[in-house]
């Protein structure tokens, strides 16, 4: 079977500027991966310019690039420069405005403001074009919709006959009902005696953590502070030596010098006035003296006489000095009144940092995390063995991730499976804290008594399960201000989960911009042979080898979500799509999204 190449072109000014912006373009990478096998991917940002625009439509729909499909995003609606439509109807043989209705109608059952988009389909030549709306919710809503439909389409344009009939004996073939076997995402119940199966439904990961954005409040105060922050200095204070040299006057010219003093950083500045025969010799960062304008670095000077106490004394100027040379004028780095923050950015770093140029400390509001393991068979790392108990390993690994990303464990609790105890402690807990993650509890064992007890207290249990692996009995619930994160007991499962779920959280809670709160996304190459795929999306622990510029992933061993082991080396969490029809496993050579766990996500170069 041949290669089919899509291509995915960002339309967006800002994304141009920046590609970290890009949230609906790697989306759709995305997307192609999970439910595609034997493609390829082109993908490009354009800025909002429509001869651009139609340029590399032309050039990709060329029989010589080849691409069967071009998916847009951005620049469908109404502003002054979205252009992505007429751009793509010049470009067009035929039009398919059944395709861009079906669309848009779905669109509307989402959203009102769908209405404001002006996305067309067509042919070019041999190439599907859709232009998708700019958001990332909307091109996996739209996506989604369609995915079904685009393989038959392509074999419509391309006339593979063999493919078409075949489709079309499927769809006027007489169904035979067969044996149906239990899948998960579908089945909820009460979740009683009757019915055993859980009451909350499978969520979609993207959906899930859509959700908890909502629903978590971020902090606001720090944001505008720093917006509307004036700087109340200039920097540097006063004018500064940017060399090791010499400060004189550039009216002395070149030639013998006498040097009457020495300036260090730190130095108070010199006021009096010196002859155009005499100099300084000044250290870089020191204060230039007012008379001065002007500093000769070492190199471009000769030493002629030092005295008995080996000072300098004379020296020889071998250039011709002129005004202002190596010196930083007052506020060159920042002026006084001026804005301190050109952007906002809640790295603790720059927000610390950069406020103690100015001589000011701003007191970081963090949010206040606990950090509960339940279960009555743990026990403390510092115990002795006892038969029949596990260590707890969950609390420490949590509290270490949570000071990894910058913060704090507020308080840590391992409870035993006890309804009133669990209640009680979750109901005290919350006077001091404004997070609890807690590990265990949440799934259908006659001992997980998490979810009764949130609801005893008066929280809106927004999730119950997502369809994932691990984590499928992730839980999160929330009440006024206050947020509950219920992790699997397998710490598996709770890696993953804090890393998807609870961090965005915590980093959007605490100002941070909500494009920056989700782990970074890659794409890598498969390195194992076969991976067999999950009903569910799984997320696999794997190791990155950098080799002549291109990523490499390998997995790390058996993947068990009770197999704490499968981190050690782990770089990355590499996003495998479900299980379908037309794709039961991933092969060496497969590109796949990975969300990076670490700053030194690098294993080896080779």
């Amino acid at each position: 079977m041949s290669e089919t190449v899509f291509a995915v072109i960002t339309v967006s000014d800002t994304c141009h500027q920046d590609a970290t912006r890009d949230r609906s373009g790697p989306r759709l990478v995305e997307l192609i991966n999970e439910n595609f096998e034997n493609f390829r991917v082109l993908k490009e940002i354009l800025p909002d310019e429509k001869e651009l625009i139609k340029q590399k439509l032309l050039q990709l729909s060329s029989p010589e690039v080849a691409v069967a499909c071009i998916l847009t995003t951005g620049g469908t609606g109404f502003a002054p420069r979205d252009v992505t439509p007429e751009a793509t109807k010049e470009m067009l043989d035929k039009e398919c405005p059944q395709l861009s209705l079906a669309i848009g109608m779905h669109s509307l059952q989402k959203t009102k403001f769908a209405i404001l988009s002006r996305a067309i389909c067509g042919i070019a030549g041999r190439t599907l074009i859709i232009n998708f709306p700019g958001s990332e919710k909307a091109v996996t809503e739209c996506f989604e919709y369609i995915k079904d439909l685009l393989p038959h389409a392509l074999h419509l344009i391309n006339n593979d006959l063999d493919l078409v009939r075949k489709t079309h004996e499927q769809l006027q073939s007489p169904r035979v009902p067969g044996p149906t076997r239990h899948v998960c995402p579908h089945k909820t119940g009460k979740g009683d005696a009757n019915d055993r199966n859980s009451p909350f439904p499978m969520l979609p990961v993207t959906e899930t953590l859509n959700l908890i954005m909502q629903t978590v409040k971020p902090q606001a105060t720090l944001p505008h502070l720093l917006k509307n922050f004036k700087s109340p200095v200039d920097i540097p204070p006063f004018r500064a030596s940017i060399k090791d040299g010499y400060a004189m006057k550039s009216s002395g010219f070149s030639g013998t010098k006498k040097v009457i003093g020495f300036i260090a950083a730190g130095d108070a500045i010199i006021s009096e006035d010196f002859e155009e025969d005499e100099c300084y010799k000044i250290n870089t960062g020191a204060p230039v003296p007012l008379k001065a304008d002007c500093v000769i670095q070492v190199e471009d000077t000769k030493l002629l006489k030092t005295k008995k106490n080996g000072l300098e004394d004379l020296v020889e100027i071998l250039i011709e000095p002129t005004k202002d040379l190596d010196i930083r004028p007052i506020g060159c780095d920042l002026a006084k009144n001026s804005p301190l923050f050109p952007s906002i950015d809640l790295s603790p770093v720059v927000v610390k940092s950069i406020m103690a140029s100015v001589g000011h400390a701003v007191p970081l509001h963090k949010p206040l995390v606990a950090i509960i393991s339940t279960g009555s068979e743990l026990l403390d790392p510092q115990d002795y063995p006892v038969e029949g108990k596990i260590y707890d390993s969950n609390t420490t690994m949590l509290r270490q991730l949570l000071q990894y990303f910058g913060f704090e464990c507020y308080v840590t609790k391992v409870l035993s499976d006890n309804f009133d105890e669990i209640t009680q402690t979750l109901s005290s807990i919350y006077d001091e804290v404004d997070f609890v993650i807690c590990s265990g509890g949440v799934s259908m064992g006659d001992k997980d008594y998490i979810k009764g007890a949130l609801e005893k207290l008066g929280f809106n249990l927004l999730v119950g399960r997502v369809n994932m692996k691990p984590g499928k009995p992730m839980t999160f619930a929330a009440k006024d201000d206050k947020y509950f994160f219920g992790l699997p007991g397998n710490p598996v499962s709770a890696f993953v989960c804090f890393h998807l779920f609870s961090l965005p959280a915590i980093r959007w809670c605490s100002g941070w911009s909500q494009e920056k709160c989700t782990l970074p996304i890659i794409q890598v190459t498969l390195e194992n042979q076969s991976i067999p795929l999950d009903p569910r999306p799984e997320y696999m622990r794997a190791a990155i080898t950098s080799r002549d510029g291109q990523l490499y992933a390998s997995i790390t061993g058996n993947q068990m979500s009770s197999r704490l082991q499968s981190i050690v080396g782990a770089d990355v969490l590499v996003h495998f799509p479900a299980r379908s029809e037309n794709k039961t496993e991933a092969k060496a050579g497969d590109i796949l999204p990975a969300s990076v766990l670490r700053y030194d996500f690098i294993t080896k170069y080779e």
